[in-house]
C-alpha cells in the first residue's frame, strides 16, 4: 500500500522532511504559470519562498534566461521536484 505517511524502513518522511533534505541539491521549481525554473535550493521557508542559484528559466522546455541568484514567492510555486541528472544536462 502506497499511502502518504507510510512508513518505509521504520521512518515517517513528511513533505517538511523531504524540503529539509534537497536543501543545497539541484531542483525544478514549476510555477502556476508553467514556467520552470531550475537552479540549486538555497533557502525555503514556511510560506514556500525560494532562494536560487545558478538559476536556470525555462519556457515551453525552452532555455530563457540564466540568473545568478533568484527569488520566488511562495504562492506562485505549484511543485518543487529535485532533478536526476545534472543542470547542464537539461534534467
Amino acid at each position: 500500500m502506497s499511502g502518504i505517511g507510510e512508513k518505509a524502513s521504520g521512518t515517517t518522511k513528511t513533505p517538511a522532511d523531504f524540503l529539509k533534505s534537497i536543501r543545497g541539491r539541484p531542483v525544478v521549481v514549476k510555477l502556476n504559470s508553467g514556467v520552470d525554473y531550475r537552479g540549486i535550493l538555497t533557502c525555503l521557508d514556511g510560506y514556500m519562498n525560494i532562494a536560487m542559484e545558478q538559476t536556470e528559466e525555462y519556457v515551453n522546455g525552452q532555455l530563457k534566461n540564466k540568473y545568478g541568484d533568484a527569488f520566488i514567492r511562495g504562492n506562485n510555486v505549484l511543485y518543487i521536484s529535485t532533478t536526476q541528472g545534472n543542470l547542464a544536462d537539461g534534467a
